[in-house]
């Protein structure tokens, strides 16, 4: 199975940038009701993908910053506690799938690095049931 077939282009996900502010970031993902969201780099690259809790610790430890002020942060300020990673297009299915397992979605790139978009775990998960639905028809029916 090729990974573009589940592929979400870059056109339908939620993302921000590195420049985007704090208060930026924070209106975004309340908006869309997302707990994290790609980020992507001035040249079109994954950079990373940032979490509520990324922001909520990062506003725990800096006091001075408050809503009202976080449109003075940029988000490249961030740091980002873990690092969630890319596929390439190419990519085999397993490859997808041990990524899935840890990630709640798994960002694509091309072969030049550049954000095509994300496949979401919801996806994965649909796929592995019908190959597994599949597989125990196929057993059912021998046993037959």
């Amino acid at each position: 199975m090729n990974i573009a077939f589940f592929l979400l282009p870059k056109q339908e996900v939620v993302t921000v940038t590195q420049e985007a502010t704090l208060r930026q970031t924070l209106e975004k993902m309340e908006h869309h009701r997302y707990t994290a969201v790609p980020i992507i780099d001035q040249d079109g690259g994954y950079a990373g993908t940032v979490t509520e809790g990324d922001l909520l610790w990062f506003m725990k430890n800096r006091p001075d910053i408050t809503f009202e002020t976080a449109n003075r942060v940029k988000l490249s300020e961030v740091p980002l506690r873990l690092n969630n990673r890319s596929v390439q297009i190419d990519s085999k299915m397993e490859d997808l799938i041990s990524l899935a397992k840890v990630q709640n979605f798994v960002p694509v790139v091309d072969d030049m690095g550049r954000f095509i978009g994300i496949v979401r775990r919801s996806e994965i998960i649909d796929y592995c049931q019908t190959i597994m639905q599949g597989s125990t028809a196929a057993a059912n029916a021998q046993l037959s």
